[in-house]
């Protein structure tokens, strides 16, 4: 939209809340640039949390972050390994759904009314989230855990304009390795690298290996389609072998 719009047409916007994928920083930087002081707020949930649990304000809106906790919710962190500074997150309250639908047809509530998320996150005294990344996108590389997002990050920082996705393969000498697929065709290690250096970012989070397409694919809702994107990078692996 912001895209598309001329810079009187959406004039009457208050603020935009922006949910389902991390909004990138040049979103934020484009629509402050075509509309003036808009509010982008973004938020986070689940359809298992009907399907709000956090979101930014008008009034306080904290880039990088996915906003606070709504009322009522309560939530916990589970350490996870190699991940210092944040944990999976569980929730509970009023909006968790009662359970999935078991094989026996009955449902089945999650243990004590908690919701595991799958999400690894860091919260704040006054209860702000920020996503530091999947528990399925963090990969063990030399004996580390790296976060794939902050990966992604690295080249999104990089090359802002273009799409990015770092998923991890095998390694038969590191036990897995990060590989940057994306639609940048220039790409290569030495601006990540570099880039990394700048900003204090460790060097095994910059992918060395890089395979470049001319679109990453998307899911229907936007978001990164990684089942195909892991499927595409296997089979370039192939070809290479």
């Amino acid at each position: 939209y912001a895209r598309a719009a001329e810079p009187g047409e959406l004039s009457g916007l208050k603020f935009v809340v922006c949910g389902a994928e991390k909004v990138r920083e040049e979103t934020h930087n484009l629509v402050h640039e075509r509309f003036g002081p808009v509010p982008l707020l973004e938020g986070y949930g689940a359809t298992e949390a009907s399907p709000v649990i956090a979101v930014n304000k008008p009034t306080d809106n904290r880039r990088g972050t996915v906003g606070g906790l709504l009322p009522g919710i309560e939530a916990r962190l589970e350490p996870v390994e190699g991940i210092p500074g944040g944990g999976q997150l569980f929730v509970r309250g009023p909006n968790i759904m009662a359970g999935y639908l078991g094989a026996n047809g009955q449902v089945e509530p999650p243990p004590g009314g908690w919701h595991d998320t799958g999400d690894v996150v860091s919260l704040t005294d006054d209860d702000w989230v920020k996503i530091l990344g999947r528990v399925k996108r963090f990969a063990k590389v030399g004996g580390e855990m790296v976060s794939l997002t902050a990966a992604e990050d690295i080249a999104v920082s990089v090359w802002p304009e273009c799409r990015h996705a770092v998923i991890a393969m095998p390694d038969p000498r590191k036990g897995e390795r990060l590989i940057l697929v994306t639609d940048y065709r220039d790409a290569s290690a030495e601006p990540l690298l570099a880039h990394a250096q700048a900003v204090g970012a460790p060097e095994l989070a910059v992918p060395r290996k890089i395979i470049r397409v001319p679109e990453i694919p998307v899911l229907g809702t936007g978001k990164t389609d990684y089942v195909a994107i892991q499927r595409m990078a296997e089979a370039e692996l192939r070809r290479a072998a």
